[in-house]
């Protein structure tokens, strides 16, 4: 008995020792963007590298880290929100930055609905996003530096963003998604400060007409992007997705819509990050089937 216990704890060390590894990491970074003349805070969420043992025995034996690169989600906040908002929403991040292997990157972006102001010349956040950000990012970072290794989704004003951010740049995102998105701001015309980044609608209409996402549908073929999109069903944006909807069947685009029971909230939002993840994993792994 005693050398069958004895076995057991050699075998359990053994796996250890070959197959170490830790939790997933947070880094908080501060960007300039030279262009608004701001500092940003972004946070990372990256996965534990993995650590396995070489060959050798006794001081021989050495540990050293994988070399593996990740593909990389960006996930964006909604009005009112920061950097922080998805730790606070999703606090098991870094555990799913480990389960599926990506790279989470969420910076702060104001009220600025991620896009470059007309108005505000310290609102250039479409630029920050495209240019600065993913730059950074893949030049500090084990990333797959590619469309085929990069998503953006977000939640509300977030999902807006990641929408037209895509949309608007099909070069650099493979995958897309949106929850609970104002994907048509043109409703609400007073609110989340939209008017201080577009002006007055009534005296800008060509403005908010070119940064809304339903209108740049048209800007799309069919698989230009892996599209998902979702909204619950006692949300205040229900209407506009459901529109956002009918209007990509119409241009012929392959997509996933779904409505959920839910409001405008962090536990729906929370739930509907889950199934986008599934979503974008099966883009990385090159497993979406064309239709």
């Amino acid at each position: 008995m005693k050398n069958s216990i004895t076995a057991l704890l050699i075998l359990a060390l053994s796996f250890f020792s070959f197959n170490l590894s830790f939790a997933g990491e947070i880094d908080t970074l501060t960007l300039h963007s030279d262009v608004m003349n701001r500092d940003i805070e972004v946070i990372v969420v990256k996965p534990s590298v993995p650590k396995v043992m070489v060959k050798g025995k006794g001081k021989k034996a050495q540990i050293k880290a994988e070399e593996k690169s990740y593909p990389v989600v960006y996930l964006l906040h909604g009005a009112y929100g920061n950097s922080r908002a998805w730790l606070e929403i999703k606090p098991n991040l870094p555990d799913l930055a480990d389960q599926y292997g990506m790279i989470f990157v969420t910076p702060s972006a104001l009220n600025s609905w991620y896009f470059d102001s007309p108005k505000l010349k310290d609102f250039q956040y479409e630029t920050f996003m495209t240019v600065d950000l993913i730059g950074y990012i893949d030049s500090h970072y084990k990333t797959i530096p590619s469309r085929e290794g990069r998503a953006i989704t977000g939640l509300s004003m977030g999902g807006h963003g990641a929408l037209f951010l895509a949309f608007r740049h099909k070069d650099l995102y493979g995958a897309c998604a949106s929850m609970s998105g104002g994907v048509d701001i043109r409703p609400f015309p007073l609110n989340w400060n939209i008017p201080d980044v577009l002006g007055e609608m009534a005296a800008n209409k060509g403005d908010w007409d070119s940064h809304t996402v339903v209108e740049l549908v048209k800007t799309l073929k069919n698989h230009d992007l892996e599209i998902e999109f979702d909204c619950g069903e006692s949300d205040f944006f229900l209407e506009v997705n459901k529109d956002l909807h009918k209007r990509l069947l119409g241009h012929g685009i392959d997509h996933d819509f779904t409505t959920r029971p839910g409001g405008h909230t962090g536990e729906y939002w929370g739930n509907s990050l889950d199934y986008q993840l599934v979503f974008f994993n099966k883009y990385f792994r090159g497993e979406m089937k064309k239709k």
